[in-house]
């Protein structure tokens, strides 16, 4: 029998994919999907990050500690781009979606307070390769509804483009980035990254992909270990399959634990620029299905500030000022409470954050320094000029 009429077969054998579940997820800035489940018998909803960056599935050290589980140190490591720990594990639980079950996983055990003081948000645990790896996961950023279906034959509708990434654990796929010319590397298509693109650092100087000219801003940002210091720049184009971004904001990181394993890999793509498509990630067929939403053509931030901020103990908090950045021209400290920007009291840092990335805009920021109150004038510096 000839090997097209074997497939032909084993198409006609194989089943459709059968949807299980579907639901509301919540998005934070950057992107970032939030997937809300409960676990075991608990009734408790918890809130899981879908990270396509994790190569297994994670709960976090105080919510395991909350629902009485047992945890079990091991010799294994985990690496992230702000340090490498020891892994610890809690055996046999399960998640609960609506009208659907999950097998039972090793959760690996993760302290997540910094990422939820940075998004203002309890972050209770991350959902990675051990659950995608089961099921087809469609994600629809207009919508905001994700399906998870059994694995099986799915139509891919028109009007979008496949990738085939190269999977380990961790789906890595190839992408142009150029400013005077294009250069063809391989990324981590990353879904927990609240970014564009996170470029390592020696690919950066290998390549000459910014010239002399090229602006860099020193910032910051959260990952496994704790912050880690970044730059900020500006490329002129990123081709991602047959779709062209211009102008796309990039980090740049000293991948001093070999996350990204540098020169196989040259970097992240995020979820910033990933939200701008809906998903059908299909890891049992090594698909990801890419197709342009409603938030294809949004603006990309271009703000900067130099501040880093947290939602501490009910208060939005000033941690971390960037030494010549905006933040540190207008005065800013570290222990600066953030009470209002122009006018506005929310004490929701998704709101302060949105308000931070108007790019240009010169605002009105009241703090309480030692319990007094203090207005700041904060240029936000538009890194496109």
């Amino acid at each position: 029998m000839s090997k097209l009429l074997v497939n032909a077969q084993e198409n006609i054998d194989q089943p459709h994919a059968k949807m299980v579940s579907k639901f509301a997820f919540t998005q934070l800035t950057g992107g970032l999907v939030i997937l809300h489940a409960t676990i075991d018998t608990s009734s408790s909803v918890l809130n899981f990050l879908l990270d396509t960056g994790s190569g297994g599935i994670s709960l976090d050290s105080t919510t395991a500690k909350r629902l009485g589980f047992s945890i079990y140190p091991t010799e294994r490591m985990i690496r992230g781009i702000a340090g490498k720990r020891k892994l610890s594990f809690t055996y046999g639980h399960y998640l609960n979606f609506p009208e659907f079950v999950t097998d039972t996983f090793s959760f690996h055990i993760n302290n997540y307070d910094l990422i939820s003081s940075a998004y203002g948000y309890k972050i209770d645990g991350v959902i990675g390769y051990s659950f995608l790896r089961k099921y087809i996961v469609k994600v629809d950023y207009d919508m905001q509804m994700v399906e998870v279906y059994k694995p099986g034959i799915i139509k891919y509708p028109r009007g979008g483009h496949i990738l085939k990434p190269d999977f380990t654990t961790l789906p890595f796929t190839y992408f142009s980035l150029g400013n005077n010319k294009k250069i063809k590397s391989r990324y981590l298509f990353d879904m927990g990254a609240g970014l564009c693109f996170l470029l390592n650092k020696q690919f950066v100087k290998d390549s000459t992909l910014f010239n002399k000219r090229t602006k860099f801003y020193a910032t910051q940002a959260e990952g496994l270990g704790g912050k880690k210091t970044l730059e900020l720049a500006v490329i002129k184009n990123v081709s991602l399959g047959p779709y062209y971004f211009k102008d796309v904001p990039v980090y740049i990181f000293d991948d001093e634990f070999k996350v990204i394993s540098y020169p196989k890999n040259t970097g992240i793509i995020g979820n910033d620029l990933l939200r701008r498509f809906n998903l059908i990630i299909n890891y049992p067929e090594k698909i990801i299905y890419i197709k342009p939403n409603k938030k294809f053509v949004d603006a990309f931030d271009y703000s900067y500030t130099g501040l880093g901020i947290y939602y501490i103990e009910d208060k939005i908090i000033v941690t971390d000022v960037i030494k010549g950045s905006p933040g540190d021209k207008a005065g800013f400290e570290a222990g600066d409470i953030i009470v209002a920007i122009d006018n506005d009291y929310s004490t929701n840092i998704q709101t302060v954050k949105h308000a931070l990335q108007n790019a240009g805009a010169k605002l009105n920021v009241l703090i309480s320094r030692n319990e007094k109150l203090e207005m700041m004038i904060l240029d936000v510096k538009n890194i496109m000029h």
